[in-house]
């Protein structure tokens, strides 16, 4: 009798004891702990490695939250591609950089006078393509994808009489352009880019 009231006393206290552990645990605070209602985008955009460039572009960690995803939506749809910066994605054919939240046109957060009032010059040599929202600078030969909506311009400033082409979905060509050329585009319906 004696071990069977010394058995349940100890199944009491360790009874107790996890509840106790359990309500310690719902309720104390944990440091860095976000309210539900922001959602801890203000813990996300503090510890991500790019946090000092979203705060000197002067974005709220909602806006650098916001960032982020669309920067994560181009990484899950470009295999390969890496993220560099707070806002620009190194891909296989060059760069993709990502406009800021207020920024009309992309400007790289990580280089100096990131406006984004205009659209970034376009070194010689690489192929520019822009929409408001993104730009893409191509510098290496080869077919890459372009999973592009809308209207936007182009800067073809390669060496003169590069010719670039862009593609249907089948592969077959839509238009081309010869370099130096810049002028608009609808990008509804290129599926594919081979700048040189």
């Amino acid at each position: 009798m004696n071990k069977i009231r010394a058995f349940m006393l100890r199944a009491t206290v360790g009874v107790f004891a996890a509840g106790a552990l359990a309500a310690g645990v719902m309720t104390a605070p944990t440091a860095g702990a976000q309210s539900p209602q922001d959602g801890g985008r203000q813990a996300f955009a503090a510890q991500t490695p790019f946090a000092a460039q979203t705060q000197r572009a002067g974005l709220t960690p909602a806006q650098a939250g916001e960032l982020q995803d669309r920067v994560d939506g181009y990484l899950a749809e470009e295999p390969g591609s890496r993220q560099v910066s707070a806002n620009r994605i190194a891909t296989e054919g060059g760069d993709l950089v990502v406009a800021a939240p207020g920024q009309r046109y992309a400007r790289d957060l990580a280089g100096a006078g990131a406006s984004g009032r205009a659209p970034a010059a376009c070194a010689y040599g690489h192929l520019c393509l822009y929409r408001p929202g993104d730009s893409r600078d191509y510098y290496r030969c080869g077919t890459y994808s372009l999973p592009w909506v809308g209207d936007g311009t182009f800067n073809n400033n390669q060496t003169r009489g590069t010719t670039a082409r862009f593609l249907n979905s089948d592969r077959s060509v839509r238009w081309t352009s010869r370099a130096p050329q810049t002028g608009t585009a609808t990008w509804t319906g290129v599926y594919y880019v081979v700048p040189c």
